[in-house]
């Protein structure tokens, strides 16, 4: 199994590469458009963490990196497991940068080349899971809560409503097995939404 975080040389892809290590059964690659960078964050996570991560460059941004990514899993691996598009850039507040070029260049790395990534590599992703009508119900609970979260700001605007869904994860219960998080781990993030 091989795992694939783009932007990992440090934030939260680096916390992404650190937890996939710790937990997935499989290879975990930490890409970086820099090599230096991202060979730096590997030797990091080995050295001082005992984890085994693994690099390739990756610039989201550059079609023949992206090629270059999709031949080796395929050639390596046959396919890929987890991808997790991470890779982004944000220009700082203070930035004298017109917007219109913070824009162009934000939108370019943000969604066009994620989608490059996405549409290069998913071809390459293995079955996983099967759909199922619980995975189809629950996707309906987040896009209802969206569209009453919507209703909400329109119709009592000021009255300081939040609404919010999330997605605790599979929890030890009778539905979901031993091999996953606590019931307070599965609490936390709704909790943390209703305070």
């Amino acid at each position: 199994k091989v795992a694939i975080v783009t932007g990992a040389n440090k934030g939260i892809g680096l916390a992404l590469v650190r937890s996939l290590c710790s937990q997935f059964k499989g290879d975990v690659y930490l890409t970086a458009r820099n090599p230096k960078l991202g060979e730096e964050a590997v030797k990091v996570l080995k050295e001082q963490e005992g984890l085994s991560p693994l690099f390739h460059q990756l610039d989201i941004n550059d079609m023949q990196s992206i090629r270059t990514l999709r031949d080796f899993m395929k050639k390596k691996y046959g396919g890929i497991d987890v991808l997790i598009n991470n890779a982004g850039i944000a220009f700082k507040a203070a930035d004298r940068t017109p917007f219109g070029i913070q824009a162009e260049t934000t939108l370019k790395t943000n969604f066009f080349a994620t989608r490059d990534v996405s549409n290069e590599l998913l071809p390459l992703i293995k079955p996983g899971w099967p759909n199922t009508a619980y995975g189809v119900s629950k996707i309906g609970v987040t896009v209802l809560s969206r569209i009453q979260a919507r209703s909400i700001n329109e119709k009592r605007n000021g009255d300081g409503i939040l609404l919010n869904a999330c997605c605790p994860g599979w929890v030890r219960t009778d539905m979901a097995g031993p091999n996953t998080k606590s019931p307070d781990e599965g609490a936390e993030t709704p909790v943390y939404l209703a305070l």
